[in-house]
């Protein structure tokens, strides 16, 4: 296939090195139950036993590690409902660098007490989420402390994308991966890591990417052939719930996600 946006191969093996200082290779489960129904072996990757309850330290540790020293010196924001302001937390307690987090009022307690317990500065702002990203804006636009984003950044994408090399050694013959998308983050790092591997595991691997019905953007983008903002509606899926595609993500779930439901 033609060369994909974002990082490359060589920088998501470099992105998962530099995360093993802090991430675990979170066990790969059979599940009888969805092998019953689907009829072939069903595997679940868990990374909700991962550092911080998800896969989202990956990409923040990532992201982090890069930083340039001043960069360092001035600290980074990050704004969040909760699993990347932990991993952003985790990521910047490990490298000794200032973080600070802001949240929605009414975060989950749980999500909140975590963010502070690994060391970040926490500010609750705003009742839906585009108002605590517009502070943390206001916030590194003031102190000139570093954004980390969740999902559309190169550096993200490649940290999340040694999750694709684990499940290849965990299941050397996976055909099937199927990925639950909110910005597009994970599956742009899982799909691009497929893609590029293709060569030299001599087969194609085929990524499914998952949207909550509630909060569905990349469906009519894909079908516009660009990212368009939706309105979200409540969803328990609340950590996928995110109105408009990733710039970068969208360019690579394109070309290299086989289809979105």
């Amino acid at each position: 296939m033609s060369e994909l946006p974002g990082p490359s191969l060589a920088e998501i093996r470099a992105a998962r090195a530099r995360a093993a200082e802090v991430a675990v290779v979170t066990p790969m489960e059979h599940s009888r139950f969805l092998t019953e129904i689907v009829g072939s072996p069903v595997h679940l990757k868990t990374e909700n036993l991962q550092r911080t309850g998800s896969y989202k330290i990956r990409g923040a540790y990532n992201r982090l590690s890069k930083l340039t020293p001043e960069e360092r010196e001035r600290g980074v924001v990050a704004a969040s409902a909760g699993n990347h302001a932990q991993g952003v937390a985790l990521a910047a307690r490990e490298l000794g660098i200032k973080a600070t987090i802001f949240m929605p009022i009414g975060v989950a307690l749980p999500k909140l007490q975590a963010t502070r317990d690994y060391g970040a500065d926490v500010v609750l702002h705003g009742h839906v989420v585009d108002e605590t990203l517009q502070a943390a804006a206001d916030f590194a636009e003031r102190t000139g402390a570093v954004p980390i984003p969740p999902f559309d950044h190169p550096d993200v994408v490649a940290g999340q994308g040694g999750l694709a090399l684990e499940i290849l050694e965990q299941v050397p013959d996976v055909a099937n991966v199927v990925v639950p998308i909110g910005g597009g983050g994970l599956i742009a790092g899982i799909a691009s890591a497929f893609a590029q591997l293709e060569p030299e595991i001599g087969r194609r691997v085929r990524v499914v990417g998952v949207q909550a019905e509630n909060a569905a953007a990349y469906p009519p983008s894909l079908e516009r052939g660009e990212p368009c903002a939706i309105t979200t509606a409540p969803t328990i899926a609340d950590g996928i719930a995110v109105g408009k595609p990733g710039e970068l993500n969208f360019a690579i779930i394109r070309e290299a996600v086989d289809t979105v439901v």
